[in-house]
């Protein structure tokens, strides 16, 4: 496929490292800009005017901004490895827990490490509920794709052993444990030993530096 490739990221993003990913699993060159999420460049800006939020693919000169939509392209303009099933039913069911895991697990997991007393209590309970749909997607299988390789979904799930443990910390809690959750965390074994995938694994002090900061500010304004 024709066009240079850029990529406008942060090395402490797990939206940008999802991002990464899939063009490394596709086979494509890119060239990758580093920007500042608490300082926001000009070239970021231009590029993602309406949420100005890494990452941006931008290719041939336009830009495509929000990671899933980034996972879904790419998978349609690079033919090797699927990402995304080729089934229409299978492929729904694709985005449709990959919007569930952002929008429900990970903001449940970020709203639980800043919450305080009873509301932090309530946020673990309705965390963990969550997480127990992803428990049993799982089951019986390696990866989120099926037994034989990652693909989109698993590559959504990302999040989950790139940076859960250190939210968890960051938030002195814990909601996905070996007892409730085996065959997630066993997931989550098996896809970080993947060579492709361990390779862009952000430094964990940088991360934990990184969610430290985030739920601080958090915390703040909830003050």
């Amino acid at each position: 496929m024709a066009g240079a490739v850029k990529l406008i990221g942060s090395y402490t993003s797990l939206f940008c490292t999802r991002v990464e990913w899939a063009l490394k699993l596709k086979g494509v060159q890119y060239e990758y800009v580093e920007d500042d999420v608490f300082n926001k460049s000009p070239l970021l800006l231009k590029h993602n005017p309406v949420h100005k939020k890494v990452p941006v693919l931008v290719h041939d000169d336009k830009p495509i901004p929000e990671s899933l939509v980034i996972l879904q392209y790419i998978d349609e303009t690079w033919n090797d490895n699927n990402l995304l099933p080729q089934d229409s039913y299978e492929r729904a069911m694709a985005h449709f827990w990959a919007k569930f895991t952002d929008e429900k697990c990970l903001m449940e997991t970020f709203t639980a490490a800043y919450k305080e007393g009873e509301e932090k209590e309530r946020a673990i309970e309705s965390a963990q509920e969550s997480f127990a749909f992803l428990e049993k997607l799982i089951q019986g299988k390696k990866f989120f794709s099926g037994d034989d390789k990652i693909g989109y979904l698993d590559l959504a799930m990302g999040w989950i052993p790139l940076c859960l443990d250190i939210i968890e910390e960051v938030g002195d809690m814990k909601l996905v444990d070996a007892e409730k959750f085996p065959s997630l965390l066993e997931w989550a074994q098996n896809f970080t030993e993947i060579p492709l995938i361990k390779e862009r694994l952000p430094p964990r002090d940088a991360l934990f530096n990184y969610f430290h900061k985030i739920v601080g500010l958090k915390r703040s304004k909830n003050h």
